[in-house]
């Protein structure tokens, strides 16, 4: 256990395929005080695992057993011992010297604490036009439909309580996780609080990321998450609500 400015442990999970390069800068932002980092490797044909071993010999290293995203995040949940759980890219793109504004929302009365690169203090060095675009689309279709306030549904840097991990119940594979994780953290009632993150550039190599696929599987996302029901918090129906 390391010395923390907060009681919570914190687990931060990182899903990595191929980032060998990027996991030294990606891991010297990670605040000492952390308790547990857990690397989920998507079958790396590189030396990401090595790498990562070397630069944290307390690292937990997940195996994949599918592929995807999606699929990672949710096997590191499930791994995790944290009573709080943050999840980051591994190629750069995300700053780990952000992870205590994530966590203070959390311990300030928020259930899920999400990332926005479009609310004050926020901002991007990489999003295209045509993604940022495809992004405030999608955010407006799933204000309109769920009643939230959210400002940038496709930024996948969040943290949350681990015990509301049930009510969530994550089960997709690719980059629409993160869509699916804040419908459904809408959907059980979670207090969402939007937190300013700014996006960096990938360092090296290049991102899996599609913006016409995987915005169609986004909007898939929203859409069939509209007819089922909502999750149950603590034995109540709850109404989604979100606050920055």
């Amino acid at each position: 256990m390391n010395s923390a400015p907060f009681a919570p442990s914190v687990s931060v999970v990182v899903p990595a395929l191929n980032e060998a390069d990027n996991l030294p800068h990606v891991f010297a932002t990670l605040p000492t005080w952390i308790d547990e980092v857990i690397l989920v490797d998507g079958n790396s044909t590189d030396e990401t695992v090595a790498v990562a071993q070397r630069l944290r010999p307390d690292l937990r290293v997940v195996t994949q057993t599918r592929r995807g995203k999606g699929n990672a995040l949710t096997e590191g949940f499930a791994a995790a011992k944290g009573d709080i759980i943050v999840m980051i890219d591994a190629d750069g793109s995300t700053d780990g010297r952000e992870i205590g504004l994530f966590v203070k929302a959390l311990i300030d009365g928020a259930d899920f604490a999400k990332g926005s690169r479009y609310i004050e203090g926020g901002g991007s060095d990489d999003i295209s036009p045509i993604r940022s675009l495809g992004n405030r689309v999608l955010t407006f279709i799933t204000n309109s439909m769920y009643g939230t306030s959210y400002t940038d549904l496709c930024y996948g840097y969040n943290a949350f309580w681990a015990r509301h991990l049930d009510a969530m119940a994550l089960d997709c594979d690719g980059f629409e996780i993160e869509t699916q994780m804040n419908v459904r953290a809408a959907k059980a009632g979670l207090d969402i609080r939007e937190v300013p993150s700014h996006e960096r550039s990938r360092i090296h190599g290049a991102s899996n990321l599609h913006a016409v696929r995987d915005g169609w599987r986004v909007l898939k996302t929203i859409w069939r998450e509209r007819g089922k029901g909502a999750a149950v918090l603590n034995g109540d129906m709850l109404d989604p609500c979100i606050t920055q």
